[in-house]
């Protein structure tokens, strides 16, 4: 059995993670121990590092509780966990096409800029007014940098 400390080292999880995934249902709650410090059994590590890896992957929260749900009943067809991949790199696609804009129209913005003073400066011209950009890069893009 593992305390929340080692089940955190094992799995690369922050001890608030672990807690907020129980609290949030991802993990069940953990056994307790004679002192009422959490324990966790291998069945808890592997979920645990089932998450993460999800996480790595970009799954949101709600697709992998499905993924989760699914991995529970193994004699399922499979069909509903492609149809979340899928909708996960159609997910990362977009993010790509978006970011591959936003790279564009920053190149296009300094190969313009002069190199002359700030009040002539084409990058904080296009920065200033959006109109003055060729591509619609998207808004959402701040999402993708948090």
């Amino acid at each position: 059995m593992l305390s929340i400390g080692k089940l955190s080292e094992a799995a690369g999880v922050k001890v608030p993670t672990i807690r907020y995934y129980e609290q949030i249902g991802l993990l069940p709650e953990a056994g307790r121990s004679t002192g009422n410090q959490r324990l966790y059994g291998p069945a808890a590590r592997d979920r645990l590092a089932f998450i993460r890896h999800a996480r790595d992957l970009g799954f949101p929260l709600d697709a992998i509780r499905d993924l989760l749900g699914l991995s529970d009943r193994p004699d399922q067809p499979c069909a509903a966990v492609d149809s979340i991949a899928k909708a996960q790199l159609l997910a990362v696609e977009g993010r790509i096409a978006r970011l591959m804009a936003l790279k564009s129209e920053l190149e296009r913005m300094i190969t313009q800029c002069a190199g002359g003073s700030v009040a002539d400066c084409r990058v904080i011209e296009c920065l200033g007014s959006h109109a003055h950009c060729t591509t619609d890069h998207g808004r959402d893009l701040a999402e993708v940098s948090e």
